[in-house]
């Protein structure tokens, strides 16, 4: 087989990349599952090139299997047309060096025989509310930010997971830091890891800080195209996640990973430029707000409730609106208020943007880019009103949105949405809500320490 790769991957890419890396012998081939788990394979120096030629066939069940990487049922894509292969092709500009590893990496998306995209594939959800945007006159642009923490493998006396010891010192703190330049320096090598594969990686990371909770941190990446901003945010996880390892620790990417500490959110920044380069967004003469931009909060604030189990996507997911700090379950918009959903930072007139606040770090960055994509560009067809904008803090002000209160109630959302079917495509909306109902079925039936603690020889 000798096909022309969908994804405009081409040679040039990979004679740079082996000329550069002569010392490369393996390549992590990594594709995005519908929870932003990479699965996938390590390929060899000489399989490269036959990669980018005739792509790569791997199961069409990977979108169909549930966290552990279980097969689900009901998913319609289980042994479905007799478990055949699909075919993976890599992501153009994505193949770089992890230095730390001695090994190369590129991003898969799958595709049917035909060359036209497999439609369970979350990655594709975007492309498509991209083109979209492309057809009505707009390029999306995006950014996301990247909260974490940082583990120890060694649990304390009470067998509970603890904040890592600093890389450079071996010490360990239990104060929270925040934004304290020392912090930074004591994980110093570890952050130096970080950044030194980014540039081989061609991933645009920024500043880094301490953030509210103990072992809490915040990486910012380089605002570009949206769906190359989503693939930076699939890298930066997986590069996070392995260099934490090499200093014996882990990255935790849970949205709630201690109840009583600060959550991890995955914001997402967007605007809209038009075939120029100049942004839709930016305020008018007089100063006041862009309408197309109101238009897209509008939209966004109408769906907002039909998209809640993509921002929010797993049990733990909803542990972080228990706490109002830093996290807003709401449909509220505002200026400058980090105490609403959907924030419109201060800064120039040519780069206003608004910031969706919602999303959990778990959550998978296709699919929040795709349903905020697809939420902004639905206000803007409709010319919908955004309302009043929230002034002060907007926790206290005890408003309550018509939004899904629960896990289990965000799944019945999703799964009577019109619009949700239209932006995830019916395959990939059918499998998604039933891995999430199975996920749930299977969770009810696990009885927790702490139910054991609170009950167990008590009642």
């Amino acid at each position: 087989m000798n096909a022309k790769s969908p994804t405009g991957a081409g040679l040039d890419e990979v004679r740079v990349f082996l000329e550069r890396y002569p010392d490369a012998k393996g390549i992590d081939v990594v594709m995005t599952d519908c929870h932003g788990i990479g699965r996938g394979k390590t390929i060899r120096r000489h399989e490269l090139e036959s990669l980018y030629l005739t792509g790569r066939a791997m199961p069409a069940s990977l979108f169909g299997q549930d966290v552990a990487g279980d097969d689900v049922d009901g998913t319609d894509l289980v042994l479905h047309d007799g478990g055949g292969d699909k075919r993976c092709w890599p992501v153009a500009g994505t193949l770089g060096f992890l230095p730390h590893l001695n090994r190369g990496q590129v991003l898969l998306s799958m595709y049917e025989a035909d060359g036209s995209p497999f439609q369970a594939d979350p990655r594709q959800a975007l492309v498509r509310q991209v083109e979209i945007a492309r057809q009505s006159g707009f390029t999306a642009m995006g950014a996301f930010e990247l909260e974490f923490y940082l583990v120890d493998r060694e649990r304390d006396d009470r067998g509970r997971y603890q904040p890592a010891r600093y890389a450079l010192s071996g010490r360990r703190s239990l104060n929270r830091n925040t934004m304290a330049v020392d912090e930074l320096d004591e994980m110093s090598p570890f952050f130096d890891m970080i950044y030194e594969a980014a540039e081989q990686l061609d991933l645009p990371l920024e500043s880094v800080i301490s953030e509210y909770a103990v072992g809490q941190y915040e990486l910012t990446i380089r605002y570009r195209d949206l769906l190359r901003a989503a693939d930076d945010l699939v890298v930066a996880k997986r590069l996070v996640r392995s260099a934490a390892r090499r200093f014996g620790m882990e990255a935790c990417f849970m949205a709630k990973p201690f109840g009583q500490e600060a959550g991890s959110g995955m914001h997402l920044h967007l605007s809209l430029n038009d075939e120029n380069g100049n942004n839709l967004y930016a305020d008018l003469p007089d100063g006041q707000i862009s309408p197309l931009m109101l238009h897209s909060i509008g939209g966004i604030r109408q769906t907002i409730g039909e998209t809640m189990l993509v921002l929010a996507p797993f049990m733990n997911s909803w542990r972080r609106f228990a706490s109002a700090v830093y996290s807003p379950a709401s449909d509220s918009w505002g200026i400058e208020n980090r105490t609403v959903a959907l924030r419109i930072p201060n800064g120039s007139a040519n780069t206003r943007h608004f910031e969706h606040r919602v999303a959990g770090v778990d959550a998978n960055p296709y699919l929040v880019a795709a349903a905020t994509l697809g939420g902004a560009l639905y206000g803007i067809d409709r010319r919908c009103d955004p309302g009043l904008a929230a002034e002060g803090n907007d926790y206290a002000q005890g408003r309550v949105a018509e939004l899904p209160k629960s896990w289990i109630e965000a799944m019945d959302w999703l799964e009577t949405s019109d619009f949700m079917k239209e932006v995830m495509g019916p395959s990939l909306h059918r499998a998604f809500i039933a891995i999430k109902r199975a996920e749930y079925r299977r969770l009810a039936l696990e009885v927790s320490e702490a139910e054991w603690s609170l009950y167990g020889f008590t009642v």
